[in-house]
């Protein structure tokens, strides 16, 4: 019974992960084309949509390597999984602070 229940667990966390991968994706894909038509268009808000849209993504992802913790099962696995979550989050807090940089040179 427990076995079967882990099983279902794994299952389900593996969706999810999946799920979000393909959002993460999506979105940061998406955003790019937009991001680069507003370029050609010499948008003035182009870098401040890109970065919006990279951060977005990249939380997605961040969220599906979070999921990723509950089916790991050894000490090597974690480690690699715990430098994917700090490079994420790192990258995260950089666009998130040149934002805030942009929007406050938009002012």
């Amino acid at each position: 019974m427990l076995e079967t229940l882990q099983t279902i667990l794994e299952y389900i966390v593996e969706s999810g992960i999946l799920i979000f991968e393909y959002i993460g994706v999506s979105i940061i894909i998406f955003t790019s084309l937009v991001s680069f038509y507003k370029y050609i268009m010499r948008k003035a808000d182009t870098r401040i949509y890109l970065a919006k849209g990279l951060a977005m993504g990249l939380e997605f992802k961040l969220g599906s390597e979070i999921l990723r913790t509950v089916v790991v099962r050894q000490w090597g696995e974690i480690a690699i999984v715990a430098g994917i979550i700090a490079l994420r989050a790192a990258l995260t807090f950089l666009i998130h602070w040149e934002i805030k940089e942009e929007e406050k040179g938009a002012l």
